[in-house]
């Protein structure tokens, strides 16, 4: 056997963090046929027809005028047809007569529960005095969000996406229940005879989180609100104002963008005393479940000692620079308290000091603080042109 001076052995041991989707969608609705309760994978309209019954029928007393058949089938229809349009695409069909709106959707959103899902839609569902109450089928789905982002399992957080009644314009339908005011929740003024909800569920699914969504296109024919009507759902801005909203957006067809089309008019969440914009309320799920991921490795291997929490600062970093590289957050700040104390000069720690550290070394819990500098996109321009 030759001698070998050198001998080395690989350990090949190279960790992937999970990636977290951020564009999936759940709809739920009533349907002409399918079994009640169950998930159902969709990828395309014609599998939702076979599955659910078609979007339509002819009408024998009207001929050549389709009827409306399977408001689950139309809403997954109208989803699909947004660009770049939704990752990934559940449905579930609930108790009800089709076509029609969704009536106790709460077996429903028991089964979406452990689904990685960012969206739940109720099909032909509209926001009114009935469906929004404590027992409504959508005072149930922003429960069911806010439930599941809250205390579900990891990287289950979402949002709902609800529609106005077709050319309503009262924000007091949201406003006026405590329980609809959710930075969980994405609300809907529109005149369309389309399924509102699913088609601005579908466009808002296929941005990244970060990405604004007021002024994105939504593929559907809706007319434009008067002035009026705009000032009432958004409390009237003034030149220079900050957005304002009352947490509802609404669809418009804006003169200065060529070719015409409808687009979302803001991208207010249904807080706006809270997490106020859509990209900001998703951006914070996915920065925090990266982070999460990255760290997991770290759990009952890093010590708390200054190498181990240091080690854990590079860990962040790998995660937050990226973010920073890509133009998502501005900048960042990491702050270990007890990592602070470690850097310190022992015998220059107080007793209480010292006590702090041997206390996070007993318990076996270090607190780190990260602070995020989030750049929102520019959503307003108070532009002065002086002549001379």
């Amino acid at each position: 056997m030759a001698v070998r001076y050198i001998n080395v052995r690989s350990n090949v041991d190279m960790f992937s963090p999970v990636v977290r989707a951020t564009g999936n969608v759940a709809v739920i609705g009533t349907a002409a046929k399918g079994p009640q309760g169950v998930v159902v994978a969709v990828t395309d309209p014609s599998q939702a027809a076979e599955e659910f019954g078609p979007a339509t029928v002819p009408d024998p007393q009207n001929p050549g005028v389709p009827k409306p058949n399977s408001s689950l089938t139309a809403a997954l229809t109208t989803l699909f047809g947004q660009t770049p349009g939704p990752a990934q695409v559940w449905a579930v069909r609930t108790a009800g007569t089709s076509p029609g709106p969704v009536g106790d959707p709460a077996a429903a959103l028991t089964a979406i529960e452990d689904l990685d899902a960012q969206f739940v839609v109720l099909a032909a569902t509209p926001l009114d005095g009935t469906t929004g109450g404590d027992s409504g089928a959508i005072g149930k789905l922003a429960a069911h969000v806010t439930q599941v982002s809250n205390s579900g399992g990891e990287g289950k957080e979402r949002m709902g996406v609800v529609m106005l009644v077709r050319d309503a314009d009262d924000p007091v339908v949201v406003t006026g229940k405590a329980k609809l005011v959710s930075d969980r929740m994405i609300y809907i003024a529109h005149r369309s005879a389309d399924d509102a909800a699913a088609a601005v569920a579908g466009t808002i699914a296929g941005y990244p989180p970060h990405i604004s969504v007021l002024l994105k296109k939504v593929a559907i024919t809706s007319e434009p609100f008067s002035v009026a009507a705009i000032d009432k759902l958004n409390q009237g801005e003034q030149f220079g104002d900050p957005p304002k909203g009352c947490g509802i957006n609404w669809l418009a067809r804006p003169a200065l963008i060529p070719g015409g089309g409808v687009y979302l008019g803001e991208g207010y969440t249904g807080d706006p005393a809270g997490m106020k914009f859509i990209d900001v309320r998703r951006t914070v799920d996915d920065i925090g479940f990266k982070l999460k991921a990255r760290l997991i490795r770290g759990i009952g291997n890093l010590r708390i000692s200054r190498s181990g929490l240091r080690a854990l600062v590079v860990q962040m970093e790998a995660v937050l620079d990226p973010l920073v590289r890509d133009e998502v957050i501005d900048g960042y700040a990491v702050d270990i308290p007890v990592l602070d104390l470690l850097d310190s000069d022992p015998a220059a720690l107080t007793p209480a000091q010292l006590k702090i550290i041997q206390q996070a070394q007993a318990d076996r819990v270090a607190q780190v603080l990260v602070s995020v500098d989030y750049a929102g996109a520019l959503h307003r321009l108070a532009l002065t042109l002086n002549f001379t």
